[in-house]
């Protein structure tokens, strides 16, 4: 069999699911780490694709995916970080988690963390920027890496389960399947900056 007739063979499905989920893994990893990679509208464009293409088991393995890079990425950060706290000198990336959290976030998130515990990591991952605050505020209370990736478990799950919701929802809003994924990207883009335009018109709303 020539190369030809064995691409031939291959259905399409599986090839966009070869090159389909590794991606999903590696960039939802990555926007864990690094601020670059808008990893809910990754998440939400691949639930649209799935929607359009794919088996309904499809919508499993981004779901699996999504959320095992997540848990992944965030248990990374925060092995760093930790180990910068630890360190004389600190880390960069510790400094980055430190830049990443304005003060007024960190001080409300040490506050619910003091209050609430490990719920409080559930609704981190929830909230637009609530992630890295929580982490940062983990980080200073001294949590083991094992106690921080117990709560970041069903945090991780929630987030994956929630923008895969959205995908879906974009996808079966419209025919096509670009124009899925662009509805996907749109509602994400939507919650993402919903909570920062609310306080800035709540901040000119109230007295000076």
């Amino acid at each position: 069999m020539n190369l030809l007739a064995l691409a031939d063979a291959v259905p399409p499905e599986s090839t966009q699911q070869a090159v389909g989920y590794p991606s999903l893994f590696l960039l939802v990893v990555l926007g864990a780490l690094v601020p670059v990679v808008p990893t809910g509208a990754v998440v939400s464009s691949a639930a649209a694709l799935a929607f359009h293409h794919s088996a309904p088991q499809s919508q499993l393995y981004v779901f699996g995916v999504a959320a095992l890079a997540a848990f992944i990425g965030d248990s990374v950060l925060y092995w760093l970080g930790a180990r910068g706290m630890r360190s004389r000198n600190g880390s960069r990336w510790l400094n980055a988690i430190r830049d990443r959290a304005p003060q007024e976030r960190l001080e409300l998130a040490q506050s619910k963390l003091h209050e609430h515990n490990v719920s409080v990591l559930v609704l981190s991952r929830l909230v637009p920027a609530g992630r890295i605050p929580v982490m940062l505020a983990c980080l200073i209370a001294r949590w083991p890496l094992r106690r921080f990736a117990r709560g970041n478990l069903p945090a991780c799950l929630a987030w994956a389960v929630t923008y895969q919701l959205i995908g879906i929802l974009g996808g079966s809003l419209f025919p096509e399947a670009w124009q899925g994924v662009a509805a996907a990207i749109g509602l994400t883009v939507l919650i993402s900056v919903t909570p920062t335009l609310w306080r800035r018109a709540r901040a000119r709303l109230s007295p000076g």
